[in-house]
């Protein structure tokens, strides 16, 4: 049996400000290794901790550039890149942008910043400012996320410099189901509004899986590079019993199951949770492809396809191949 490593709170609010988090992390803990600690912790933030969870651990942060909060040793490591980067002027830039962000959104304008130099962090802060709230949320809490997970990576480095692993693995405990992450955030910000009638789609305990069953990217075939800052989304049709019909296809009857933008490298953000089987059904990706090329042809696109019985443990990434006046997609793996 592996000599388990001792946790503490502490430990964990010393990777995610939220004590929601880290009191549900030592409760799951001790681990046997970073990747189960990570499976849990994803599990953990993205469908047990509700937004006001979010915006503890989202209130721990200074804002990049700031002077006057005392920033942590792992905030100063994270935003050297930034800091060796910035001028004058680019710095002032930011801290005026960070204070318009906070006042739009109430919380700090949230980046892992680790490796990424002040223009970009810059320019992704602009652009993300014309967001809604309910999308700016989710985007902050993957960013979160990735903070969380660097500092635990780090954490474990620590813990395994002082207490080396000896034997085999211990077995972990599956995690509780819980409610779809943009239900929950829906009951928080649409006052009077019915709650989500869907069924949720919740994370198994040890999945076989390391990503969403769905994955998407873009790639802009007229630039001959990755299509980047793409707001993305997907919906699964509502009724199980009665699949759409050509002329149904635009109405109301769709349940959305995560959004995203495109990153650098033209890839989605995580769509969907990390289960073994997905539902089978009929699924949409849609496309904010009007605001990447504003003199292009389509306004947005949406690509429906079907996932059968037999093929719900199967891997569906359907990306999109992007010119201002045609596309093209296909099923990928």
């Amino acid at each position: 049996m592996e000599e388990q490593r001792s946790w503490s709170e502490i430990d964990f609010l010393r990777c995610c400000g939220s004590s929601k988090f880290s009191r549900a992390m030592m409760e799951a803990s001790p681990f046997p290794d970073l990747q189960h600690a990570i499976q849990f912790a994803r599990n953990i933030w993205f469908n047990e901790i509700d937004v006001n969870g979010w915006l503890d651990a989202f209130a721990d942060h200074p804002p990049i550039g700031a002077t006057s909060k005392p920033i942590s040793q792992w905030s100063k490591e994270e935003q050297s890149t930034a800091v060796v980067t910035a001028t004058d002027s680019t710095m002032e830039e930011l801290i005026e942008w960070n204070a318009r962000y906070k006042e739009k959104f109430g919380f700090v304008f949230l980046i892992c910043a680790s490796g990424r130099s002040t223009p970009e962090i810059l320019s992704e802060l602009k652009k993300r400012y014309s967001n809604r709230l309910i999308v700016e949320l989710e985007i902050a809490a993957q960013e979160e996320m990735k903070i969380t997970e660097l500092r635990m990576a780090k954490l474990f480095e620590s813990k395994a410099r002082a207490v080396p692993a000896t034997s085999t693995r211990q077995s972990v405990d599956p995690v509780k189901k819980s409610e779809d992450r943009l239900g929950i955030i829906g009951a928080h910000l649409v006052a009077g509004s019915e709650a989500p009638e869907d069924k949720p789609l919740v994370h198994s305990g040890n999945p076989r899986r390391s990503r969403p069953p769905i994955t998407t990217h873009v790639l802009d075939v007229a630039r001959g590079c990755p299509g980047k800052g793409i707001e993305v989304q997907l919906e699964m049709w509502r009724n199980q019993q009665n699949y759409p019909s050509f002329k149904e296809q635009s109405s109301g009857n769709w349940s959305l199951l995560g959004s995203s933008v495109t990153d650098s490298d033209g890839r989605s953000g995580h769509l969907m949770n990390i289960i073994d089987d997905i539902t089978p059904g009929i699924y949409r990706i849609s496309f904010n492809t009007g605001k990447y090329n504003p003199s292009g042809f389509f306004p947005y696109i949406s690509i429906v396809f079907e996932i059968k019985e037999s093929q719900k443990s199967e891997h569906f990434h359907v990306p999109l191949l992007l010119s201002p006046f045609s596309v093209t997609t296909y099923r990928g793996s």
